[in-house]
């Protein structure tokens, strides 16, 4: 196991910047560390060599792996058109990450409005999210390249859904990456949704965040699941997941791959990442499998 995290927790920083994506790499191996996910948010890797042969350095000077790439899609769209240009889009994303030098790249695969995100429209919408995902997979196969789907955006965000399109794209190189927290977003009991999905796992992302249900309005900070409850980020370990138990499953299955901590919480993002990957490593180690 190899314990890291995403830009994405610094991204408020990067933003402000406050920290350049270098210097976050050089922060995160401070900071105990042993690998970044690049997500390209407040920063652009798009025709940017420069920047992207930057971070293969800095890592490299660092001691850190680069675990994986981070991109967004999505294949619902209006035309052929633009499907086909959605899909030639993300294999230029491929080569990003073939030039990164990593071996995992998450895209995103469709998002609707909530009201839209009923299981007849995800039937409906699958056969062309499989030929999406099949031909990226398959274009991304020859640089040895594991792409996947992360459980997120509330249409695709079930661990059963996630699974349903892991089995019928049915490559070899296209797995999920499985955030532990993200099954909150649709009222799944992470304990068994991470027990569902952690065999077809090239990655986990680990999260956290405080819930209270539908009849209590929180205020300001908070955001709602597909059911209404509420949802505000927390730093890992400090939320209402079992993140105990949560640790303990991912320990027994014998995942042994990246753990990349996600922070979302209102704490600054440094603060919040470095408790989020302290509290992962004590977590891990305390696990009895």
């Amino acid at each position: 196991m190899k314990l890291g995290l995403s830009t994405y927790s610094l991204y408020r920083a990067i933003d402000k910047k406050e920290l350049t994506v270098t210097e976050a790499i050089r922060w995160i191996a401070d900071n105990g560390g042993e690998h970044v996910e690049i997500v390209p948010i407040g920063y652009d890797l798009t025709d940017n060599p420069g920047l992207i042969e930057d971070i293969r350095k800095t890592a490299d000077q660092a001691g850190l792996d680069i675990s994986g790439y981070a991109v967004g899609a999505n294949f619902v769209q209006a035309t052929p058109e633009a499907y086909e240009q959605e899909i030639e889009k993300t294999m230029r994303q491929v080569d990003i990450a073939r030039d990164l030098g990593v071996k995992r790249m998450r895209h995103d695969v469709a998002s609707r409005p909530i009201p839209e995100t009923s299981i007849r429209q995800f039937e409906a919408d699958l056969p062309r999210l499989v030929e999406a995902c099949r031909r990226i997979a398959d274009y991304a196969a020859q640089f040895d390249i594991v792409t996947s789907v992360e459980n997120h955006g509330f249409y695709l965000q079930a661990s059963d859904r996630v699974l349903r399109l892991v089995h019928e794209v049915d490559r070899a190189n296209f797995k999920t990456t499985l955030d532990i927290g993200n099954f909150l977003c649709v009222d799944e009991d992470p304990v068994s949704a991470v027990s569902n999905n952690i065999p077809f796992a090239s990655m986990v992302h680990l999260k956290d965040f405080y819930r209270r249900p539908s009849y209590r309005n929180p205020g300001e900070g908070w955001f709602k699941s597909t059911h209404g409850n509420f949802l505000r980020g927390a730093i890992v370990g400090q939320g209402d997941i079992d993140m105990p138990e949560v640790v303990r499953v991912l320990k027994a299955s014998g995942y042994d791959g990246y753990l990349s901590v996600e922070f979302e919480g209102m704490e600054d993002p440094r603060t919040g990442s470095r408790i989020a990957m302290d509290n992962v490593r004590r977590l891990w180690q305390e696990a009895v499998v």
